[in-house]
């Protein structure tokens, strides 16, 4: 579990294909500096776990339907991705609670800057776009944000400067995809309510 509070902007080094699987390497100077084999990162908002580490470098077994619900299938070297370590019990929760298994795919389709402050509004499937609220929390990139608008398949979220310079959602531009995990809260009581029904 994650709390959405992005830690470290790491680097991608290498991707090598292996047999039903991808190899990820990252570059990782704070989150690499006490990983250790079998730790859970998140990287871009996905959960992934340590395979191997040297020197300030994690690397990753990204798994088949990982790859196909998130956007590391793109990942290349040199592409910056937001990194968290997995929460302590003992923690603040200074965002909600993130579990890494990422939900899909958004596309950003308009960025605007007002005031200081940046407006992404991303496009999503309706089969996510239905547990997404007005005021409710939502995970993009792996980063927590509140959702600020909704209106024609998209959601909006606002970035402060802190979390535009502390992420990589700050340099997204409009067409750019991203990774989308909802408020699992949001999820549970819709879908709960559903079977009741």
């Amino acid at each position: 579990m994650f709390t959405g509070i992005i830690e470290e902007i790491g680097t991608v080094v290498g991707v090598q294909k292996k047999a039903g699987c991808i190899r990820l390497g990252v570059e990782a100077a704070l989150v690499g500096q006490d990983a250790k084999v079998g730790d859970s990162v998140s990287v871009d908002g996905v959960c992934l776990t340590v395979v191997e580490t040297s020197s300030g470098r994690l690397d990753f077994d990204i798994m088949p339907q990982t790859i196909s619900l998130s956007t590391l299938k793109a990942a290349r070297p040199g592409v910056r991705v937001n990194l968290e370590r997995a929460m302590k019990a003992q923690d603040r929760i200074g965002g909600h609670i993130v579990s890494g298994h990422v939900d899909g795919v958004g596309v950003i389709r308009s960025r605007r800057v007002t005031a200081g402050q940046k407006t992404l509004w991303i496009a999503v499937p309706p089969s996510l776009l239905k547990y997404i609220f007005l005021r409710g929390s939502i995970a993009v990139d792996g980063v927590s944000l509140t959702v600020s608008g909704k209106r024609g398949g998209c959601f909006s979220v606002s970035l402060i400067p802190h979390t535009a310079g502390a992420t990589t959602l700050g340099k997204k531009t409009s067409g750019s995809q991203v990774n989308i995990e909802v408020d699992m809260v949001a999820r549970m009581s819709l879908d709960s309510g559903r079977k009741v029904s």
